[in-house]
């Protein structure tokens, strides 16, 4: 038992004294860094730093919810229809902002992208036709879905921004006013949100700011014009949905002379553009306290392709084709278009914070899309119907190519716009926008495409006959918008508002054949100075659009 009790005490006095010893030469386990996320004030409210790495950045975006209506037009009296259509149509929208930035020896390197996705249907303003056209949209295939019903996925924005140059995709360095304060994007003016570029800016000092930007053609072409004569080119093999489908379809044209240098012959010129040169884009800004001023000029190159030449029998205006006495016509040359514009801003802080007021104009010779001459429903369209059952749509082209000559002829257009922006208090504001312009073709351009085609089935007609005088086709045309809005602001980044809008388009001269209207309207019942038509000379739409949106 003693012995016992000294071994047990031994033990323990010799526990006692080495324990420490030993627990030191156990591992430890620390405890892992903890990586908090820090706010970064260098750029501004909602930046922080990405967790171990001194790049900074903001999250944002935008929840919005649109309906609106505006009702077709109605058909005469003993009309062919009902003039019936969307009457409504609805539009969501999401939207996600990445603003990555870091300081480094040159200055900010920023790298910024924009996913917008959404669902659109209705009437034309609100079912996407022009994000169908330039591949931004999934078009619904159904019935009663067919071309009225989009889902939509859009790299908005993707650039990236370094000592002075921005390349990626990003807002046209042309644009100025660019719909800044309306909805609907009712007046004619030149708003490319979203294209291709690379780009330097160069500070100049006091305000003063210049840039060169290479931008991507694409989205600024309108097409060029070539009469489309059915009789001929099913003469020549083609096929009707070839001549008409909106695909890299070839248009008839004459492809040789008679031996007296007369043009004899009907082949097929490619009028679908390619990329062969970029949009070339000059900008000076000027910023101050007072607002801001900005002169912007751009060249546009349009081209086609080459005829396509081969074994072929036709008729053109009545006389036999064949390949004798032809001599081959080149490929037509290209021609570049331009555009200026002149915009300013001011700051109307003495009327009440936030007040200001845009002023803008703008010209072009074969660019149309930098003037902004086009319709509120889609852009990337020949002519685009502003209204479902209207009586008329306006032609869009860039250029007519001349059937005689082979030579491209550009048009010319003009546009104005003058919006005003003010709040009532600080949870109440409105803006007021009206604008004007106009499209000229070249002269000789129509009645050259109705002498030499001599067909009335798509073309103008032959000149001197009743169906030449009112048919729509490459008429000088003129546009007038106005619009305002009231939003509501009850807590900040929450926008419920709603706005009106009143466009109108019409000749420059002369009337149209009301297509609306019964029986249709072909050469020969027109030309028959017996028969009545009906004729138009404008066609006016009102449209009322609501609008919640959420940022953050």
């Amino acid at each position: 038992m003693y012995r016992r009790n000294l071994l047990l005490a031994s033990t323990t006095c010799l526990a006692s004294g080495l324990g420490p010893a030993w627990a030191a030469d156990l591992p430890v386990r620390k405890a892992e860094p903890v990586e908090y996320v820090r706010v970064c004030n260098a750029y501004g409210a909602g930046f922080f730093y990405i967790p171990g790495t001194d790049t900074c950045l903001r999250l944002s975006g935008r929840a919005r919810f649109e309906f609106g209506h505006q009702a077709p037009k109605n058909r005469v009296p003993g009309g062919t229809g009902t003039g019936t259509g969307d009457t409504f149509g609805y539009r969501t929208q999401a939207r996600i902002n990445l603003d990555a930035r870091t300081q480094t020896a040159y200055g900010t390197l920023r790298a910024f992208l924009r996913l917008e996705a959404g669902s659109r249907t209705g009437f034309p303003s609100m079912h996407s036709a022009t994000g169908i056209r330039i591949g931004n949209t999934i078009a619904a295939t159904g019935v009663d879905g067919y071309g009225r019903v989009a889902q939509f996925l859009s790299t908005d924005k993707a650039f990236i921004q370094f000592a002075g140059l921005t390349a990626g995709r990003a807002s046209s360095y042309y644009d100025f006013y660019a719909h800044d304060y309306e909805f609907i994007q009712t007046t004619t003016n030149s708003n490319v949100g979203s294209t291709n570029l690379a780009a330097y800016t160069a500070v100049l000092g006091n305000g003063w700011s210049a840039t060169l930007s290479m931008e991507d053609p694409s989205f600024r072409r309108s097409p060029i014009y070539s009469s489309q004569a059915v009789a001929q080119a099913t003469a020549l093999g083609s096929s009707t949905a070839l001549a008409f489908a909106q695909t890299n379809a070839l248009t008839p044209l004459f492809v040789g002379y008679t031996a007296l240098g007369e043009p004899s012959g009907l082949g097929f010129v490619d009028v679908v553009q390619r990329n062969r040169m970029p949009d070339f884009v000059g900008v000076v800004r000027y910023d101050q306290t007072w607002g801001s001023a900005q002169l912007s000029a751009a060249v546009h190159e349009l081209n086609t392709g080459s005829s396509a030449l081969g074994t072929f029998v036709g008729t053109n205006l009545g006389s036999a084709l064949s390949n004798t006495n032809l001599r081959t016509v080149g490929r037509t040359a290209s021609e570049y278009g331009w555009a200026v514009q002149a915009g300013i801003k001011v700051n109307l802080p003495m009327i009440a914070p936030g007040d200001a007021f845009y002023l803008q104009g703008s010209y072009s010779e074969g660019a149309q899309m930098y003037a902004g001459y086009s319709s509120y429903t889609g852009s990337y369209a020949t002519n685009p119907s502003t209204i479902q059952g209207a009586a008329f749509a306006p032609f869009l082209n860039d250029a007519v190519l001349n059937p005689f000559t082979n030579r491209l002829e550009l048009s010319n257009s003009f546009t104005i716009v003058g919006s005003y922006l003010h709040y009532w208090s600080a949870q109440w504001r409105s803006a007021f926008f009206a604008s004007y312009g106009e499209l000229s073709f070249a002269p000789g351009s129509r009645a050259a495409q109705g002498q030499f085609y001599g067909l009335t089935a798509t073309g103008p007609g032959t000149p001197g006959t009743r169906f030449f005088a009112l048919s729509q086709i490459l008429r000088d045309t003129y546009k007038f918008a106005a619009g305002l809005n009231l939003i509501w602001s009850p807590v900040k980044d929450l926008d419920i508002g709603v706005e009106g809008m009143y466009h109108r388009y019409g000749l420059q001269s002369g009337r149209v054949l009301d297509l609306s209207a019964y029986p249709g309207q072909t050469a020969a019942y027109v030309n028959n100075l017996q028969n009545p038509v009906f004729t138009k000379t404008f066609e006016d739409v009102f449209q009322v659009r609501a609008r919640v949106q959420r940022d953050f």
